[in-house]
């Protein structure tokens, strides 16, 4: 959702005034932990300013103040499903969604959160926590208003819960809202989320999914709701319209709460069927923004002449999701795939990866290795070690599990305790189609594979299908899957990926048509570990029981991660006030845009 990627260096503020919260509600002394990148979850930390990093004072034309005017062009090479934040998990929706709406709260470019509609971030010297850590009080800024002009209320925040844990209509993760018992609105502007137990990543609720009461409808038909293609908010944009795969215009919200922003008037995100697309408009100056590079675009963005790239390094990565289940429409969990649900076959398949080539051949180094899900900041398990390139232990593995050499050097099964004999080892690989660098990915994958003799097929689809929703047929939420590759990342508190992508009951269903965890995974010595990171308000204990789960994964192998990227976005400098950001959309600041 998300969204979500991580900076070279980030200071640990909020990690580093966590332990103020711990000690006034544990009355224990506390040792604040080592600087790293900080962390939101269960934090006390001292409100940090209210407003935004200023423009770039590089450009000239900022010395006099930003131009207010203009238009600006963003092309996204992926085509987003929907624009109800509950409802979807693609990065493209979450990035355009982030001009229109807002939370209580967001997080900066040094990983310190700052109010958005809240006055400042609760903590226990303000009042806002209480010292159980149960009772969590928002105070809302005075005269906030949507961009329709009706006001923004505690009821929303109420309507929010609800539309959240309305069971059976798609609603993607429930995680940290399935544990608040109630919100209460002792008036319109005070907020108060009264908790069953502590939640650690507290900070991370309402913070950018906040639905307007009188703008939504019925929770139980949200998949029909209008305001999944023309939400609202209070965010510095609004939607105009959306002409489904070609363009989504946004104008300037007229009743935005920072006075005179933002400077633009209008944005247009346009929707171009590839990544290569969006470069050759790039370069002809035809949009102003392009969505999403990859590392292998630096060539080709290094000689246009007028062109910026903002690249700083994100969380977790490029990954192959395993399905561990039995392949088909829709999938019983219970019931094992015959192939990829033989341990040491995982295993075999990652030892035959060679992850550095691809990251020489097609990244042209600008990358590293994948390690695990938490590679980057404050919970980083950094020293873990991941299996490295070896061919020789990929068929020594295979050879142990009964999966022998056939005449053309493609394996079947002979012995296997999972597949018939004679089961050829051929799985179907996926990806989302029109981006290159994945494409070429797979060319490599397969090499490597077949060396192995591994037999990959390709087989992709647009990303509206491949990361779709249940009742639009996606097959990595109904398991008719082998092997699916793509890119998802951790927030700064990683409670609700681990949760996400581990945690048993989070395996998508009939019954449970939002849930995320696609490789099926399913380990009860997990889920504890899990459910108890999320109620201790230590946060050193919680990153040691999130490397416990990030060791439990290795051994079980449910994900392959290839490698850690950049987060690439390039932008024509005509376009003045950017500022990287690697803990949110591209357009976090985007109120603050102009042009020369």
């Amino acid at each position: 959702m998300f969204v979500r990627s991580r900076a070279k260096l980030l200071v640990s503020v909020i990690a580093l005034t966590l332990l103020v919260l711990i000690v006034v509600a544990c009355a224990a002394p506390a040792t604040p932990p080592p600087a790293a990148t900080s962390a939101p979850a269960a934090t006390s930390a001292p409100a940090p300013a209210a407003t935004k990093p200023p423009a770039p004072t590089s450009a000239p034309t900022q010395a006099a103040g930003p131009k207010r005017g203009g238009k600006v062009t963003w092309a996204v090479w992926q085509s987003p499903i929907t624009l109800n934040n509950l409802l979807g998990t693609q990065t493209v929706m979450g990035d355009i969604l982030s001009l229109v709406q807002e939370g209580m709260s967001e997080v900066g470019p040094d990983g310190a959160r700052i109010p958005v509609l809240a006055k400042e971030i609760p903590t226990v010297q303000n009042g806002g926590v209480s010292a159980d850590g149960k009772t969590i009080t928002w105070k809302l800024k005075e005269g906030l208003v949507y961009s329709d002009g009706k006001p923004v209320t505690c009821a929303d925040f109420q309507f929010t819960l609800q539309a959240t844990m309305t069971p059976g209509v798609g609603v993607v993760s429930t995680t940290g809202y399935s544990d608040i018992d109630k919100v209460e609105c002792p008036d319109p502007n005070t907020v108060v989320l009264k908790f069953k137990n502590f939640y650690a990543p507290y900070l991370a609720l309402f913070s950018e999914d906040l639905i307007p009461k009188h703008a939504a409808g019925d929770p139980k038909d949200m998949a029909k709701w209008d305001f999944n293609r023309k939400p609202l908010g209070t965010g510095p944009f609004k939607v105009d319209e959306w002409q489904a795969d070609s363009f989504i215009t946004l104008s300037r919200n007229p009743n935005y709460r920072e006075k005179d922003k933002p400077y633009l008037d209008q944005i247009v995100v346009r929707i171009v069927p590839s990544s290569e697309v969006a470069m050759q408009l790039l370069s002809s100056g035809e949009v102003d923004i392009m969505w999403n590079n990859t590392e292998a675009d630096f060539p080709l963005l290094e000689k246009m002449a007028g062109v910026k790239t903002s690249e700083p390094l994100q969380i977790g990565g490029e990954r192959l999701f395993l399905n561990m289940a039995e392949n088909k429409d829709p999938s019983d969990p219970k019931k094992p795939h015959p192939i990829l649900s033989d341990v040491k076959v995982r295993q075999a398949i990652e030892y035959g990866i060679n992850k550095q080539r691809i990251i020489e051949k097609l990244l042209f180094g600008k990358a590293k290795p994948g390690t695990n899900e938490i590679n980057a900041g404050f919970f980083q398990c950094a020293n873990f070690k991941p299996r490295g390139f070896d061919v020789a232990q990929a068929k020594k593995l295979l050879d142990e599990t009964g999966w022998v050499p056939g005449s053309d050097g493609i394996r079947v099964s002979k012995g296997s305790k999972t597949a018939p004999d004679g089961t050829r080892l051929r799985l179907k690989y996926a990806t989302t189609s029109g981006n290159k660098l994945r494409e070429d990915s797979q060319v490599l994958i397969v090499e490597d594979m077949k060396a192995i003799g591994v037999e990959l097929y390709i087989e992709n689809a647009p990303s509206s299908v491949v990361i779709g929703s249940w009742d639009a047929g996606s097959p990595r939420r109904h398991g008719n899957f082998d092997i699916i590759m793509y890119t998802t990342n951790a927030s700064i508190d990683p409670h609700s990926q681990m949760m996400n992508l581990f945690y048993s009951k989070n395996i998508p269903s009939e019954a449970n048509k939002g849930g995320v965890n696609y490789t099926r995974f399913n380990d009860p010595k997990v889920d504890e570990l899990l459910e108890k990171a999320g109620s201790d308000p230590d946060q050193n204990k919680r990153r040691d029981l999130y490397c416990q789960v990030v060791a439990m994964g290795q051994e079980t192998t449910n994900m392959i991660y290839l490698y850690q990227r950049l987060k690439i976005d390039s932008y024509r400098d005509r376009l003045l006030g950017w500022v990287p950001n690697a803990w949110d959309s591209p357009a976090w600041n985007a109120e603050l845009w102009s042009l020369k």
